[in-house]
């Protein structure tokens, strides 16, 4: 793929784009948003990589500029901007994903992909807002989550270990690759943390319904289990 990344910030643009470098992709950077907004118009991208707070012109007139005509280039929001208020402005505006700092880059590898398959698959991106699945609705704006007519209060690691989840359905998930996406650090076989937080989180989604979501899988780790699924 041929990615634009527009951060300001030098440390995280080099991170960003030797990464997705090293994954086989060409990358051009910008540092301002008036040198984004040149090479946004002037190249053909298969993905925009794009900060809010941006010297000259800020992520969100780039996007709405680029909406406003009609490019439909994916766009995943990079930003320290992490309010709900924030988060709406940006998916409303047309960004197909948004992930505040800071970041695992395998998760933004990962979102980025997903936008581009969105794409390629003709998808509309709001569907980028929200997820739905065995009866659980999880709102990626607002960071709500509704199984049928309840609603479920969860704490920000066990949110994000649910959209983990819910984006790789009846796939098993190991203890380092939840380790890895949600803290963001090297699997230590030592540490219990992954098993606490799955226990906090089934102990939430799953209690007083008859279908158990989260299953453990011994010697594996773990899955999401949907009704289709269901053996």
């Amino acid at each position: 793929m041929r990615i634009l990344v527009v951060e300001d910030d030098l440390k995280i643009q080099s991170l960003v784009s030797m990464g997705l470098r090293q994954e086989g992709h060409t990358v051009d950077t910008a540092s301002t948003g008036s040198e984004g907004q040149k090479m946004w118009s002037g190249g053909r991208y298969d993905a925009v990589v794009l900060d809010l707070m941006l010297p000259e012109v800020s992520g969100l007139s780039l996007l709405k500029r680029a909406r406003n005509d009609h490019d439909q280039t994916p766009v995943l929001i990079l930003s320290a901007k992490g309010a709900v208020d924030d988060r709406v402005a940006g998916l409303e505006l047309g960004a197909d994903d948004y992930m505040c700092k800071p970041f695992s880059f395998s998760e933004l590898s990962a979102r980025l992909h997903a936008i581009v398959r969105r794409a390629g698959n003709g998808t509309a991106a709001a569907t980028a807002a929200s997820i739905t699945l065995s009866g659980v609705t999880l709102d990626l704006v607002r960071r709500a989550v509704m199984r049928g007519d309840k609603k479920i209060d969860l704490q920000s690691r066990e949110f994000s270990l649910l959209e983990l989840m819910m984006k790789n359905p009846d796939r098993p998930l190991s203890k380092s690759f939840i380790l890895e996406r949600i803290w963001d650090y090297d699997f230590d076989p030592q540490t219990n943390i992954v098993d606490v937080l799955v226990c906090r989180l089934r102990a939430k989604l799953d209690s007083g319904f008859d279908h158990k979501l989260i299953r453990t899988l011994r010697g594996v780790g773990y899955v999401f289990k949907t009704e289709e699924g269901r053996q």
